[in-house]
């Protein structure tokens, strides 16, 4: 197994991190510093980072959590606040985030500890869907704001994928986006005239929020991750 697969089938980083940490010269095989991703591990090689012996390949692990307002998408917070990981127990195992929902947004986020599938579900060119419901400021949403998100907007770096949306109500619509650019409905909004006042993940790939509340996670099935591969 190429060295840089196994770091992401431990848990350690996704792949394209895990190849910056062997580039680094944090990796070592069999005690010896490897800087080439494509070397060759075996089962009984002994890899070392940052000096810390791995065990081996973990078992691989998905999770849905209904992240809270407030809590940020990161695996640690240099301002010590509440992250998404630290509302999951781990049980040893690294969990990071598959990708990212701003601290003002709440909502259906995974994390894992399979970094080959995260980053199959984060790269722009498997598009996957993740669906949002946006509360809207200002007056009612008017069907030419609706026909504008569904036909793509011009933002500042560049005109969006056309979006699926339907309006839930006189000030909120769910919105369906293809597409991973910062803050990206609520800039899309912006541009149609509403000010986005609350915004929560519904729905990420073939997996939906459902009933599960602020805080809560759940381990994904076998059946559940297989879908999410399918991708």
């Amino acid at each position: 197994m190429r060295l840089a697969k196994y770091l992401a089938h431990a848990g350690v980083a996704s792949r394209r991190a895990a190849e910056s940490l062997i580039a680094d010269g944090r990796v070592r095989v069999d005690g010896a510093t490897v800087t080439d991703p494509a070397c060759d591990v075996g089962e009984q090689s002994r890899v070392d980072v940052d000096g810390e012996r791995l065990r081996g390949p973990e078992p691989r692990v998905v999770y849905a959590l209904h992240k809270p307002l407030g809590v940020v998408s990161t695996a640690r917070d240099t301002h010590g606040r509440q992250t998404v990981v630290g509302l999951v127990p781990a049980r040893g195992l690294r969990l990071y985030p598959i990708g990212r929902l701003d601290a003002d947004s709440s909502g259906l986020i995974l994390l894992s500890n399979d970094g080959e599938l995260a980053n199959r579900l984060m790269h722009p060119r498997f598009e996957v869907p993740k669906t949002y419901v946006a509360t809207l400021g200002g007056p009612p949403i008017s069907d030419a704001a609706l026909r504008r998100l569904r036909a793509g907007v011009e933002l500042e770096d560049g005109v969006t994928a056309p979006a699926r949306v339907r309006r839930e109500g006189a000030h909120e619509i769910a919105i369906t986006i293809r597409e991973g650019r910062k803050r990206q409905v609520r800039r899309m909004c912006e541009a149609v005239g509403h000010r986005v006042t609350a915004l929560r993940r519904t729905a990420f790939g073939p997996l939906r929020l459902g009933t599960l509340a602020p805080g809560k996670h759940r381990r994904l099935s076998d059946a559940e991750v297989e879908r999410l591969r399918a991708l």
